[in-house]
């Protein structure tokens, strides 16, 4: 199973967002995430459709855009329009979830579902064939720096059990302190993407050095 690292721009430094996303892609990311928050669905506020056109002009990597909001169905169009490879949104804020879904394909990019950490892997049960991606929440949404709940891990072996019972090939995302410490645990519970927000842009030896630790964490539990 191929392991994809997917440094958040949550945590890299705006004044500077270019240069970070750069520094992210030539240091190994295999994909740019983007957490947009609208203080309504999560106590914070964070940006819109504008940064991801923005990342989409810096970088030929995929997006990841990751909708923390209520009603997502109404913006889908505007942040695929900006440059979104793939939008996940939040099953408790889509009542409709598979007409949500379809709404994404019709749009041609890929589409996920996220789980807050109250809500138990079952509840993806009925969209799993509709999904390219199943986002684990490692922590409570809405803010980056906040220590891993090592409870997720029976979330991911659940959903990597799942997906195997359906044959089709589907992401399981894990969001929310991975540094290298925690990531050989979500990788050998079953996660494939690998969402690091401060360990990345916040790493002591740069942007590059935070992706290598993460890597090398992973090779080093493979072996």
């Amino acid at each position: 199973m191929t392991i994809k690292i997917a440094p958040s721009i949550l945590a890299a430094d705006f004044t500077r967002l270019g240069d970070e996303i750069r520094s992210a892609e030539a240091g190994g990311a295999d994909q740019i995430h983007l957490d947009v928050m609208d203080g309504q669905f999560v106590p914070n506020i964070s940006f819109g459709a504008m940064i991801v056109k923005t990342a989409r002009q810096i970088t030929s990597l995929p997006l990841d855009v990751h909708l923390m909001i209520v009603e997502p169905e109404k913006h889908l169009k505007a942040f695929v329009e900006a440059g979104a490879s793939a939008i996940t949104v939040h099953i408790e804020a889509c009542p409709h979830l598979h007409a949500v879904l379809q709404q994404i394909h019709d749009l041609d990019v890929k589409a996920g579902v996220a789980l807050n950490p109250h809500t138990p892997a079952m509840m993806v049960s009925e969209v799993l064939s509709l999904i390219d991606l199943v986002l684990v929440m490692t922590v409570n949404p809405g803010a980056g720096g906040q220590a891993f709940l090592y409870e997720m891990l029976g979330k991911v072996k659940a959903l990597r059990r799942m997906i195997a019972q359906i044959k089709r090939p589907v992401d399981i995302s894990v969001d929310g302190g991975i540094d290298a410490a925690t990531a050989k645990h979500v990788v050998m519970a079953g996660a494939s993407v690998l969402v690091a927000g401060t360990s990345v842009f916040g790493a002591k030896g740069g942007t590059a050095e935070g992706i290598k630790l993460i890597k090398t964490a992973i090779e080093r539990a493979g072996r």
